[in-house]
């Protein structure tokens, strides 16, 4: 079966944009304002641009959660495809063997599928599962071959990743939704650009301003930062981190899941929430729309992405030795993702069990007294009350620009 011998896309990073940029590039659509391959800050901007998501979870048997959003999640790959006018073949079925040759056909023909295969089950990712655990991320595969059983993926890594035939059919049959789904796409209309860009920038606004299309208000936008930085100092609000991350493995559970949504899951290394990249869309969208405006806009979106990059040290902050060694640990664990792909599984995999290992002695070895917990408490809040600043800074300098 076939593989597309001259595929080298592999510089998407988020699984949605990342994967819509690698196929745009791969069939050589260019964007007619700039010349070259539509970048995936351009189309992050047109899918919803950024937010801010603030959300913890407390379920029985596991640790809880705190996930901290920063781009915009209501329908971002169906709105971006559409607001393009890119028309899309999908082809779905419940047989494994028509879905194998369903995508035999497609590389047959040149042309790179996207897939969404269950996270979980994809050796390369190094993820210990369960039952209870799924989640299916778009991903491009570029090659199959059964007689030498390997399967040719291109999923956020700067390098080639592969698995085995059977991996990727346990992978793609696991989430009923999903189930063997495949998708093809043709051009984007160049004459949809602008309206598509207004609509983005548009989504931004109101996410970052208004009522959400559904949830609180309290969970995004400007008073998501607020309320995070209250339930962080307040500790009889109800959703305290007083009462939802207490002092021991909830604590340490909520830092690192809120270091990891915030900065690493689905991101590149720069630890800025996806601002600076949310800057060059508006950098983009600034030639094409004719509105220099909003050159300002995104030097004020540079700026908050300095503050965010200021949050992961105290998060999981320097003077506590765990909680930096805890850092820099899931940085490594990225980075080597990143950079060298299943190459570097066996080292992830380690790491992955010295974190564990950090997990298990907070509790009986918690590294703050509760004084001391309170003044961290405090101190992250206060990053989070510039970042919000800074974020209300940006949005207005947007709005006033698209007036």
């Amino acid at each position: 079966m076939p593989t597309i011998a001259d595929y080298n896309q592999f510089e998407g990073t988020h699984w949605e944009t990342g994967s819509i940029r690698n196929f745009m590039a791969a069939r050589g659509f260019t964007a007619p304002h700039t010349g070259k391959p539509y970048s995936e800050a351009f189309l992050l901007g047109i899918s919803g641009g950024i937010t801010v998501g603030y959300f913890n979870f407390a379920y029985e048997g596991v640790d809880p959660q705190c996930n901290i959003l920063t781009r915009n999640t209501f329908d971002p790959l169906d709105k971006l495809l559409s607001r393009l006018g890119v028309v899309q073949t999908v082809q779905q079925t419940r047989k494994p063997e028509r879905a194998a040759a369903i995508l035999a056909d497609v590389l047959a023909d040149g042309i790179p599928a996207i897939v969404w295969p269950d996270m979980w089950s994809l050796p390369y990712n190094g993820l210990e599962h369960d039952a209870g655990m799924w989640g299916a991320f778009p991903i491009i595969v570029y090659g199959y071959e059964s007689e030498r059983d390997v399967v040719n993926i291109a999923d956020r890594a700067r390098v080639p990743l592969t698995v085995t035939t059977a991996e990727l059919e346990n992978a793609r049959s696991r989430i009923k939704k999903d189930r063997y789904r495949l998708l093809t796409l043709d051009a984007p209309h160049p004459d949809k650009l602008a309206a598509a860009v207004r609509s983005g920038i548009c989504d931004t606004i109101q996410l970052m301003t208004e009522k959400p299309p559904k949830g609180s208000s309290n969970n995004f936008g400007l008073k998501a930062l607020r309320f995070w930085a209250l339930n962080l100092i307040r500790p009889n609000q109800r959703l305290s981190w007083e009462k939802r991350f207490p002092v021991g493995i909830p604590m340490f559970a909520g830092l690192t899941s809120a270091y990891e949504f915030a900065f690493l899951f689905g991101k590149d290394v720069r630890q800025d929430a996806e601002r600076n990249q949310y800057a060059d869309f508006l950098d983009e969208a600034a030639h094409l729309l004719d509105k220099p405006a909003l050159h300002d806009a995104a030097g004020l979106y540079r700026a908050g992405a300095a503050e965010w990059a200021a949050l992961p040290a105290l998060l999981l902050a320097d003077d506590v030795a765990p909680f930096a060694a805890t850092r820099e640990l899931m940085l490594r664990r990225h980075r080597l993702f990143l950079e060298q792909g299943g190459a570097s599984l066996a080292e992830r995999v380690t790491i992955t069990a010295r974190l564990a290992a950090i997990r298990a002695e907070m509790a009986h070895n918690f590294p703050l007294s509760h004084a001391a917990v309170v003044t961290y408490r405090e101190r992250l809040a206060a990053q989070i009350e510039r970042i919000h600043d800074a974020e209300a800074a940006a949005v207005h300098a947007l709005q006033t620009a698209m007036q």
